[in-house]
């Protein structure tokens, strides 16, 4: 089946208006965007983001949009034409709602549920690994092959961020150490270092979720929980989680963002070994300088340096 995609875009004061019209009307699965909402999503939730793209700010900027389907046929057709006058009273009784307008694109029925996955392809990742899609095929040669299947959660070796974790740990892990991945999304970090040889690993993410994927990515890999762990809880506030973690790890690997890393630089030794390595990332190169001097406040010494479009990585001990 085609669809007609329909997007009505209103003042802020509209969007109730134009959504219990809609509903009125028979028209559900609406989409809702507001900027107001949007803003106040980014100041509630800092604690995971230290970037928002500046053509993703350009795009909200004072959009109310009201966004729905109909099918491309008769009954769209019919929807749509019932729906154009109700829109025009709304505007002259509610000018406040303007400017009402509603714009129609013609779209094709597809696989939503896979056409995703085109964007993804095996990727070599510094001088040992192939990353590679959950459903692609692939020859790794002389290299270690990675599988996953990204899901929903952060993780697919695509961002410089992970990229550079990825590079790093590679250098780190030669066969038998301990890792302890804090962020863990999708799981790639600690996986990784499990392909790389690693004898151990543990994860944790504060999104629940995110136990899930990392199992599923650790199995596609032949990984089994007597070397893998997976947990998920704040690790900066939760003394259980804490505990359950342990200590003694050779190498700490924390893709976060630029806070939770100073908030962890005090704490993060803990869970190591002597002389054992904090591998962060995640730093964008604003606040690269800001991050470096609380890792040395600390008694981190940062022995490597790295950077990739904007983003930096610390290999500290």
């Amino acid at each position: 089946m085609d669809w007609l995609e329909c997007k009505i875009d209103t003042a802020p004061a509209g969007l109730d208006e134009v959504t219990a019209l809609l509903e009125r009307s028979g028209i559900t699965g609406l989409v809702i965007d507001d900027e107001a909402d949007f803003h106040e999503f980014l100041e509630h939730n800092r604690q995971y983001w230290d970037y928002v793209d500046q053509a993703l700010l350009e795009e909200k900027k004072g959009l109310c949009r009201v966004t729905f389907y109909v099918d491309a046929g008769a009954d769209g057709a019919a929807a749509l034409s019932e729906l154009r006058p109700q829109l025009e009273e709304l505007r002259r009784t509610c000018p406040e709602t303007a400017p009402l307008l509603l714009t129609v694109d013609a779209v094709a029925d597809a696989d939503w549920e896979n056409n995703w996955k085109q964007f993804y392809k095996p990727m070599e990742i510094g001088e040992r690994l192939l990353v590679v899609p959950e459903w692609e095929q692939a020859d790794g040669g002389d290299r270690v092959i990675l599988r996953l299947n990204p899901g929903l959660t952060f993780g697919t070796g695509s961002h410089a961020t992970t990229r550079l974790c990825l590079t790093a740990l590679e250098k780190t892990i030669r066969g038998g150490e301990q890792v302890l991945d804090l962020g863990c999304g999708s799981g790639i970090l600690s996986i990784a270092a499990l392909r790389l040889g690693a004898k151990r690993a543990c994860a944790c993410d504060i999104d629940e979720k995110c136990v899930d994927v990392a199992y599923e990515n650790a199995a596609l890999n032949g990984i089994d929980r007597s070397a893998y762990t997976v947990l998920w809880g704040d690790v900066l506030t939760d003394a259980p989680l804490k505990a359950r973690l342990g200590g003694g790890y050779d190498t700490v690997v924390a893709n976060i963002v630029a806070d939770v890393i100073i908030a962890l630089a005090p704490q993060v030794r803990a869970f190591l070994r002597p002389d054992g390595t904090f591998l962060c990332s995640g730093i964008i190169d604003e606040r690269a300088g800001e991050v470096r001097d609380a890792l040395e406040k600390n008694g981190w010494r940062v022995e490597e340096t790295t950077s990739s479009e904007g983003w930096f990585c610390y290999l500290c001990r």
